[in-house]
C-alpha cells in the first residue's frame, strides 16, 4: 500500500505546486492529484485466486480559456506531462467555447484549506488475508448442496490533493474496507444464494472484520440460510404490508431518492445513459416526497461510511444537509457547478471516481434518519405482511419512477408475529406513492450503515463509492410477488 503521513502530503504538494506554477497564466484553474492503491484477494470453493492489485497516480487539470472551462487528465506527473495536459485542456476549452453551458466567471471558486483523514490503521499481509478467507470458506462448506461459495476482501488506500486558483488547498486520505461473502445452494432444481457485505471506511484487518461480524459464524449462518431457502415456499403474490431491513433500504434509498435528486440528471445531462428524473426544479420546497416520517440527510461527515470526506472534488466544503425533511423535498444533489447553472444552493457532491474523469453530481452518504419504533413494535403493527432482507435484483425506469426490487429472503408476518421463511420475495411500486406509504421508521437500535462501492453513472462510466444508512422501515399496502409469477 501507499505510504501515508507527512511524507506523502509533501510529495503530493510538490506535484500540485508544479502544476499550479504552470497554470498561473490562467485566471481560472484547479488541479486534483490522486495516488491510489487497491488490493483484491478472493477464495472460491476453497481455491485462492491470484491477488489483483491496482495502482494509480494521476492528475486532473481544469482551466478556463476563451471564456470557457475544460479538463484534461494525465498519468504523467512530470513537468512535461503536466504541460501537455494543460495544453490539451486549453485547446479543448477554446474549441468548444461556442457550446459552453455557462461563463467561466460562473464556475465554482474554492477557497477552503485543510486536511481530512478517514479512520486508518495497519492492514493485513497476504498470508493473513488468505488464512482469514479460507476459514470463512470452510465455514460455508457444510453440505454438498452448497454448490458455490466465495469470500472476497478488497482494500483501498486513496490520497488526494486539490488546489484552486481562488486559494483552496486540500489534502484528504481515505482507507476503505470492502469485504464480501456469498454461498449458493442448489438441490438440482433451483438455486438460492445468501450474501453478506458490510462495507465501511477504515483499514481492512482482523479487528475491523470481526467488528463487522465478517466471521466464520456469519459464514455458517448464510450457508445455512441458503439451504433453508431451498425448502421455503414462494413469496405470496398480492397487496400487503412490507417491512424492509436496512440492507434493502440501502437499495431503495439509492435508486428512488439518491439518483432522482441528482441535479445534473434533473437538468438533462444523464438522459442518454441512465435516464433523467421525474423531479422538476419547481418541486423543491413544495413536493411531498413521502410521509412526515421521511427525513433524508446528505452527510459526507458521518464517520465510517463509504463516502465520507471533508471536501468534494471541486473543493466545496461538506456539511450535513437535509434533502427531504418531514416528507417535503428540500434540496437537490447538486455540486457547485450544477447549482450555478440552475440558480440553486450547492451541496458538496461533485465527485470523480478518479482524476481520469471530470466531476459530476453524485451521491455521497445519503441516509434515512431514525424514528422512534422498535423492530418488535413495527412487526406488532402488521396483521399480514412480509419482512424482506438483502437486495438481490433491481429495475427502475428512465425517470426513476416505476421500480421492481427483489430480495434474497423474506419471512411472513401474521397477526403481529414473525412466521416462516419465504423465497424469492419481490415488490414493486412507484416512487412517490411508495414513500407516501411509509408508516413507521425504526429507532437508532435498528439503524445500520451500508452502501455500495460500485455506483455507476456518466459516460464514460464512473464507478464510485456511495454510503447509505437506514433503520428498519414499515410500508403499507405494497404489491408483492414471488419467483413463479
Amino acid at each position: 500500500m501507499l505510504n501515508s503521513g507527512p511524507m506523502i502530503v509533501e510529495h503530493m504538494r510538490v506535484t500540485a505546486y508544479r502544476a499550479a506554477d504552470l497554470l498561473r497564466a490562467f485566471r481560472y484553474w484547479s488541479v486534483l492529484i490522486e495516488e491510489r492503491s487497491q488490493l483484491t484477494t478472493s477464495v472460491r470453493r476453497g481455491v485462492a485466486d491470484a491477488p489483483d492489485r491496482e495502482v494509480l497516480k494521476a492528475a486532473l487539470i481544469t482551466l478556463g480559456s476563451g471564456n470557457n472551462v475544460s479538463y484534461a487528465s494525465t498519468t504523467d506527473l512530470s513537468e512535461g506531462g503536466l504541460r501537455r495536459a494543460i495544453a490539451s485542456a486549453k485547446s479543448r476549452a477554446e474549441a468548444l467555447a461556442a457550446f459552453r453551458l455557462m461563463e467561466t466567471a460562473c464556475w465554482p471558486a474554492a477557497v477552503q484549506k485543510g486536511q481530512w483523514q478517514s479512520p486508518t490503521g495497519a492492514g493485513m499481509s497476504l498470508k493473513e488475508r488468505f488464512d482469514y478467507m479460507r476459514a470463512l470458506d470452510a465455514a460455508m462448506a457444510t453440505d454438498e448442496r452448497i454448490r458455490d461459495r466465495q469470500v472476497v476482501l478488497t482494500s483501498m488506500d486513496r490520497h488526494r490533493f486539490f488546489m484552486h486558483s481562488a486559494g483552496a488547498e486540500q489534502f484528504q486520505e481515505t482507507q476503505l474496507c470492502i469485504p464480501h461473502m456469498e454461498a449458493t445452494a442448489s438441490d438440482g432444481h433451483e438455486a438460492q444464494s445468501r450474501s453478506y457485505g458490510p462495507y465501511v471506511q477504515g483499514s481492512l484487518n482482523a479487528e475491523t472484520l470481526k467488528a463487522l461480524d465478517f466471521t466464520p459464524e456469519t459464514a455458517l449462518r448464510i450457508a445455512t440460510e441458503a439451504l433453508e431457502l431451498l425448502q421455503a415456499p414462494e413469496c405470496p403474490t398480492g397487496v400487503t404490508d412490507v417491512v424492509l431491513s436496512p440492507a434493502q433500504m440501502t437499495l431503495q434509498i439509492h435508486e428512488s431518492i439518491g439518483h432522482p435528486l441528482e441535479l445534473d440528471r434533473i437538468l438533462g445531462d444523464e438522459r442518454n445513459y441512465a435516464g433523467w428524473s421525474f423531479v422538476k426544479q419547481s418541486d423543491f420546497g413544495t413536493l411531498r416526497y413521502g410521509t412526515p416520517l421521511l427525513n433524508i440527510l446528505f452527510d459526507p461527515t458521518e464517520k465510517g461510511q463509504l463516502a465520507g470526506y471533508a471536501y468534494d472534488d471541486e473543493g466545496t466544503s461538506a456539511l450535513p444537509t437535509y434533502l427531504i425533511q418531514n416528507g417535503i423535498l428540500q434540496r437537490p444533489l447538486g455540486g457547485a457547478r450544477s447549482a450555478s447553472r440552475a440558480g440553486m444552493e450547492a451541496v458538496a457532491c461533485a465527485r470523480v471516481c478518479d482524476p481520469l474523469r471530470q466531476p459530476i453530481d453524485r451521491m455521497a452518504n445519503v441516509n434515512l434518519q431514525p424514528g422512534h419504533s422498535s423492530f418488535q413494535e413495527m412487526i406488532s403493527q402488521v396483521e399480514k405482511g412480509i419482512w424482506m432482507d438483502e437486495n438481490r435484483s433491481w429495475s427502475i425506469d428512465q425517470r426513476r419512477d416505476k421500480f421492481q426490487f427483489g430480495c434474497e429472503w423474506g419471512r411472513r408476518i401474521e397477526n403481529g408475529t414473525l412466521g416462516g421463511w419465504v423465497k424469492n420475495p419481490n415488490y414493486r411500486g412507484r416512487t412517490l406513492s411508495f414513500w407516501n406509504s411509509l408508516a413507521a421508521v425504526g429507532n437508532r437500535d435498528t439503524y445500520q450503515i451500508a452502501g455500495t462501492p460500485y455506483c455507476g453513472k456518466g459516460e464514460p462510466n464512473q464507478a464510485i463509492t456511495v454510503g447509505h444508512a437506514s433503520p428498519v422501515c414499515l410500508f403499507r399496502n405494497i404489491e408483492t410477488f414471488g419467483g413463479d409469477v
